[in-house]
């Protein structure tokens, strides 16, 4: 690249060179200015003897007469001078690696719609031939008037030296569009700067084991491409993305208004209210605006009548009484009733999100204060001490549930006179109140716990006839339980058939293979026949030629392993084991799931289940015969 390009210079006598905003590889990114159209542009610069600029101006030659609104378009590309350069359009709004980093994940409808357009855009451009290549979150745009746009089609894949054709990578980053917008984290094939999604074994953890909340047919979506790794072979095209999408977004409409930059005006702002006595409500009588009458702001200092307006036409009501829209209120000091503007339900409340359904409604604010709670009774203050009871008459006891002061008063005498009672009682005095000893059937609660000692003797009848039974059927002579302390026994695990593999030698060099024709050998289930390594003039491990060799077992499907058992012969030998999801190409990140040393058959069994396809015996350490070293596998069995 030549240091001469700096900001403020005109390239090709038309595009003047504003902004340098990306510099890496060797390129250069520009925002431009087109002289000619008068717009800001794009600019991709490249060294003209760029082994990329060849592949650069035909990603541009393909993509650029294919029409689809949601595309950057390539406006030119030429060799000019010592620089190739592709000019492609302006897009103003934010990225959803930017979405996701200010934001967090986004709801599963508006990840599933901007998808969608993502996948929609890809299946016709699949159709034409052609490819992103490198679809990540920094390539998908939201503009300002919430459009899904899509930045570098085929020119970015170009510009890191990609090949042309990657459509499986295309099927594969827009399920993974999906799981970063979901979850925050990246799972495509090309690289982005997004977090790493985590992984199990290999295989990318499912988004709802990753993010609680997350739609089943989205996780399920996310999982069978992004996992498979094969799409076509899977069924899946980028039409078929695009189809499940929209079937879950259902009604679109509103989607591109919700997804909008947050930086615009949104639709349903207030405009700024009117000041001023005389105009403001001279506007607000005559009414030709509705929002004139309700922003008008009366003054302080004299009364002001401000009418709601009257709809005319065929909105006009004949039964509406216009005066009836006209509200006095007093004043807080006690002057006259002041007229106060109408309260209607208009944005003057509070917003309310529905993020289900994308709406906005509105708590319209309340037109009259709402009325006091009623004053508390004043409760008769407490004696101090009760009355000693009337000459002649025993001391009473309260009734159990009540007081003295449950009634009228704090006196449970009053009413009587002479230690009997008026005719005027009202049964809250003393007869009421108190226990006389004629009859406890009105106590309050004593029925219920007559009804709960009933239920405890049915329940104590049944326990003890149960028990009878019990003792009855143990005098026979054959014996009702297990003796304490019989361990419990669980089915032990149950050979895979159907087992295939192949030596797994990743350290060796090209065209070098550890006995393939072999391998059937050791999962014949025939001990006399067996695979074995190469020789090695020194044993396995850090300070030898490899670190190890071994066998890698295709069980057809993901199983859950709990045990391999490996009949060893010539000495003892160190092995470990592997399970993963995919087939691999090394072990040194992968973590073993057990490993075993010793002569014979060694066995590696498992806590628990752990699943996978690919089961890796990996042989860390041989025996020695004659001087050299050399491995042998008579039989391998992986049960679960």
């Amino acid at each position: 690249m030549p240091d001469s390009i700096h900001a403020g210079e005109v390239l090709a006598s038309r595009y003047r060179l504003d902004d340098l905003l990306a510099e890496s590889e060797g390129g250069r990114f520009w925002r431009a200015h087109d002289a000619v159209l008068h717009r800001h542009v794009a600019v991709h610069l490249i060294p003209r003897d760029d082994p990329r600029a060849e592949g650069l101006l035909e990603a541009a030659r393909n993509v650029a007469p294919h029409l689809d609104p949601r595309l950057l378009r390539v406006l030119d590309a030429e060799r000019l001078d010592d620089l190739c350069f592709v000019v492609n359009e302006w897009g103003q709004g934010t990225s959803l690696d930017v979405m996701l980093a200010n934001d967090g994940p986004l709801q599963p409808r508006r990840a599933a719609w901007i998808v969608s357009e993502v996948a929609d855009s890809l299946a016709l451009a699949h159709a034409a031939g052609l490819a992103h290549g490198r679809l990540v979150p920094e390539n998908v745009l939201v503009d300002h008037h919430g459009q899904v746009r899509i930045i570098g089609f085929g020119v970015d894949a170009a510009l890191h030296g990609l090949p042309p054709g990657r459509r499986s990578a295309d099927l594969v980053d827009a399920a993974a569009l999906l799981y970063a917008a979901l979850t925050g984290k990246w799972a495509g094939v090309s690289s982005s700067q997004l977090p790493a999604a985590p992984t199990d074994h290999g295989a990318v953890l499912r988004p709802r084991r990753v993010r609680a909340g997350i739609p089943r047919a989205l996780d399920a979506l996310c999982d069978q491409v992004i996992n498979s790794g094969r799409s076509a072979d899977a069924g899946v095209s980028a039409a078929v993305i695009a189809e499940m999408l929209r079937d879950y977004v259902g009604d679109a409409s509103g989607m591109r208004e919700s997804t909008q930059d947050h930086t615009t005006i949104p639709p349903w702002a207030p405009p700024a209210p009117e000041h001023g006595p005389g105009p403001a409500a001279e506007r607000a009588t005559d009414a030709p605006d509705p929002a004139d009458a309700t922003r008008a702001v009366p003054s302080v200092s004299e009364p002001t009548r401000v009418v709601a307006p009257v709809p005319t036409g065929e909105d006009a009501d004949p039964d509406t009484n216009t005066d009836a829209d006209v509200r006095d209120e007093p004043d807080d000091a006690g002057e006259p009733p002041r007229a106060g503007p109408v309260d209607q339900p208009t944005q003057a409340g509070m917003p309310v999100f529905d993020d289900e359904r994308d709406e906005i409604g509105w708590v319209a604010a309340r037109s009259d204060p709402p009325p006091p709670p009623p004053p508390f009774e004043e409760r008769p203050a407490k004696p101090l001490f009760a009355p000693e009871p009337p000459e002649g008459q025993p001391a009473r006891r309260p009734r159990e549930g009540f007081s003295a002061a449950t009634s009228s008063g704090y006196w449970p005498w009053e009413g009587t006179s002479g230690g009997h009672q008026t005719g005027s009682h009202t049964g809250t005095g003393a007869a009421s109140l108190y226990d006389t000893g004629t009859g406890d059937d009105d106590v309050p609660g004593r029925s219920w716990i007559r009804l709960a000692l009933l239920i405890g003797l049915c329940l104590l009848v049944a326990l003890a006839a149960l028990a009878a039974y019990q003792i009855g059927r143990g005098g026979g002579d054959e014996p009702t339980a297990e003796p304490p302390g019989t361990p419990v026994t669980t089915a032990p695990p149950t050979p895979f058939p159907e087992v295939t593999g192949r030596d797994f030698d990743p350290q060796g060099t090209d065209g070098q293979v550890e006995n393939s024709d072999l391998v059937p050998l050791a999962l014949d289930g025939n001990t006399a026949t067996s695979w074995n390594t190469s020789s090695y003039n020194q044993q396995l491990g850090p300070g030898g030629l490899k670190t190890g060799v071994g066998l890698v077992l295709d069980l057809g499907r993901t199983r859950g392993v709990r045990q391999v058992d490996i009949a060893t012969l010539g000495g003892p030998t160190s092995l470990a084991v592997y399970i993963t999801g995919q087939a691999p190409s090394g072990v040194a990140d992968l973590t073993p799931v057990g490993d075993a040393t010793g002569s014979g058959t060694l066995t590696v069994e498992l806590d628990e289940a752990v699943s996978g396809r690919f089961v890796t015996v990996w042989l860390t350490a041989l025996p020695q015969l004659d001087g050299t070293f050399r491995g042998t596998i008579a039989d391998v069995v992986v049960a679960g």
